[in-house]
């Protein structure tokens, strides 16, 4: 309990300044492949600025010299509209040009990030991944990523914003300097409020974003767990516990709603107000004593309200802003996530050919504190077959998990023709090392994309050959469609043992020259285990194999029988010699095998 709420009090609270100038720096950075189209939309947009500083002046011009002198004429009214026509449609074609631009290249920029965030996860190490909710890294590369885009519009209407204030407050200083001076004491007012909000926000957000990752969290959970949750009567728990983390979120957002009601537009609408009204006294005064136009007024109006829509905007653009550094800081975090799969030492020689393994003295650690395996040594020469057997959690996977490079081991080593499996490339040891897991994972899609996996040397022929090699043909053949039958989430329509097959055939279309089954009997039906024993048989043939076994009548051929325990080597050798033993691999057979 102590552990999670530190977690949580870690995300509540703010972000400095400096972190939120940190963060939104280094996202930058993936916007420089598109900065010229990030720097054309910034040319349009000063360009609509300098627009609308202008049309205020145009008829200011227009009201001051002909107006209230009585001597417009139909040339002169045409060509003042003709003018400002002509603004308003340069102000729209810059405007379009300036929004398309630069959210083209905002869209660009999160497609980015989102490819590198996702290129990052595929890279990082299988210990992240124990570590880390599924929903939690659904919500980085969707949620958070889409926040993204808009905190690219965010910076543009920032940008376009301040443009705005100083370009207005430039054309005011020209007309009437004191007046404009006035102007400047609703500035600090400003920056106060910003400060604030930027202040109080950071927490605000930051919570709201991880109450959003725990809510994905626990919902993937839901789906993907669904058969049990209703096996076990488990609705309603499921359901309340749901409730609580969205009413979290609800709370998170409804401190966002309070938040901005009181300091974003109804500040501004305050603050525009008052400019209002001191514009219509002491501008309205001069006038009086005539020294002033009544068109200065007119455009002193118009300039008020352009000096604070866009600080409006900007206001209104902080909450944005705020969340897109939070889901930005967020990406970093697994950005710089350093629990890469272990690194590779590559030695030109390194390849495989007779496929010999020799593990010597290896000990492995997932936490790095707690051994799983203690100096595991032995040897499977090439085209033999080693069975590793034991009680739950003797170490029997995590072999496995070595010798796939899944992990790093801490000391000995695993040899394969002699060389290191640390030399190997990872294409090598993924080309050569045929991986048969408990359960198989089916993938969306057909029959064919699951075989085939992408790979496109691999012909629709080798794809036949290998399910007929297994077996998978049988029932494979038996839908009209063939290898083009759909293939629902997860094998949904398959059997236990139609999808093993699937999986075999799918190692099999590469051809390795090592097997390793990883208990791959283990959750098979009656009906498919003659099929499934007999692929099994074939696909050892000739191949260096080591099998996880649960089902001990299945390795009774096996060249080599291990035997551990605790991460220890407690029995080694052939079925025969141990069953001679009586020793642990014996009583285990006897219970198997007992009427």
């Amino acid at each position: 309990m102590a552990s999670k709420g530190q977690h949580e009090s870690a995300w509540a609270r703010k972000m400095s300044m400096r972190e939120q100038f940190t963060v939104t720096k280094r996202i930058f950075a993936f916007a420089k492949p598109y900065w010229k189209t990030f720097f054309v939309a910034i040319l349009f947009t000063s360009v609509t600025v300098a627009v609308s500083v202008i049309m205020p002046r145009v008829i200011q011009t227009f009201i001051d010299d002909h107006l209230t002198h009585l001597d417009v004429t139909v040339q002169i009214a045409t060509t003042f509209a003709l003018t400002y026509g002509f603004l308003l449609l340069l102000q729209g074609v810059s405007n379009y040009l300036s929004t398309y631009l630069f959210n083209m290249a905002a869209e660009k920029t999160v497609e980015n990030v989102r490819d590198k965030i996702f290129t990052k996860i595929n890279t990082l190490g299988m210990r992240y991944f124990d570590q880390t909710p599924g929903g939690s890294i659904v919500s980085r590369v969707t949620n958070d990523t889409e926040t993204l885009k808009n905190f690219w519009n965010t910076f543009y209407a920032l940008f376009e914003g301040v443009v705005t204030v100083i370009s207005v407050f430039v054309g005011m200083y020209l007309m009437n300097p004191s007046m404009a001076l006035l102007f400047l004491i609703f500035v600090p007012i400003m920056i106060g409020i910003i400060w604030y909000y930027q202040s109080y926000s950071s927490q605000v957000y930051r919570s709201m974003r991880e109450n959003l990752s725990r809510l994905n969290t626990k919902i993937n959970e839901s789906i993907l767990g669904m058969n049990v949750i209703q096996h076990f009567r488990q609705e309603k728990r499921i359901i309340n516990e749901f409730d609580d983390q969205n009413e979290k979120h609800f709370d998170a957002r409804y401190e966002m709603v309070k938040m901005n009601a009181l300091l974003l537009m109804s500040v501004i609408s305050l603050l525009e107000g008052l400019s209002l009204a001191l514009v219509i006294y002491f501008l309205g005064r001069q006038y009086l004593n005539g020294i002033l136009e009544v068109g200065v007024i007119y455009a002193f109006v118009q300039y008020s309200s352009q000096f604070f829509r866009p600080m409006g905007m900007m206001m209104d653009s902080l909450s944005l802003l705020q969340d897109g550094v939070v889901s930005s800081s967020r990406i970093l975090r697994v950005l710089d996530h350093e629990e890469y799969v272990p690194e590779q030492i590559v030695h030109e020689d390194a390849e495989i050919k007779d496929a010999k393994i020799e593990f010597k003295n290896l000990t492995f650690s997932y936490d790095g504190n707690q051994n799983v395996l203690n100096n595991i040594s032995f040897t499977v020469n090439p085209g033999e077959t080693v069975a590793i057997v034991g009680h739950t959690g003797s170490g029997k996977s995590s072999i496995i998990n070595v010798l796939m490079r899944f992990y790093e081991f801490q000391s000995g080593d695993v040899l394969i023709d002699g060389h290191s499996i640390r030399e190997f490339p990872y294409e090598e040891l993924r080309k050569d090392i045929g991986l048969v897991l408990q359960d198989s994972f089916l993938f969306y899609g057909d029959v064919n994309r699951n075989i085939r996996l992408l790979d496109h040397s691999i012909s629709d022929r080798m794809i036949r050959e290998a399910a007929h090699f297994v077996n998978a043909n049988l029932f494979i053949e038996k839908h009209s469609d063939g290898y083009e039958h759909r293939v629902i989430e997860r094998g949904a329509s398959y059997s236990s043992g139609e999808k093993q097959l699937i999986s075999f055939a799918r190692t099999m279309a590469r051809d390795p020259k090592i097997l390793i089954l990883d208990e791959a009997t283990a959750n098979i039906d009656t009906e498919t285990e003659e099929y499934i024993q007999a692929s099994l048989a074939k696909m050892r043939q000739n191949r260096t194999t080591i099998a996880i076994a649960h089902r001990l009548s299945t390795i009774r051929d096996a060249n080599q029988i291990i035997v551990l325990d605790k991460g220890n080597i407690i029995e080694q050798g052939n079925h025969d010699e141990l069953i001679e033993k009586k020793g642990t691999y014996y009583q285990m057979y006897r219970l198997q095998t007992k009427n």
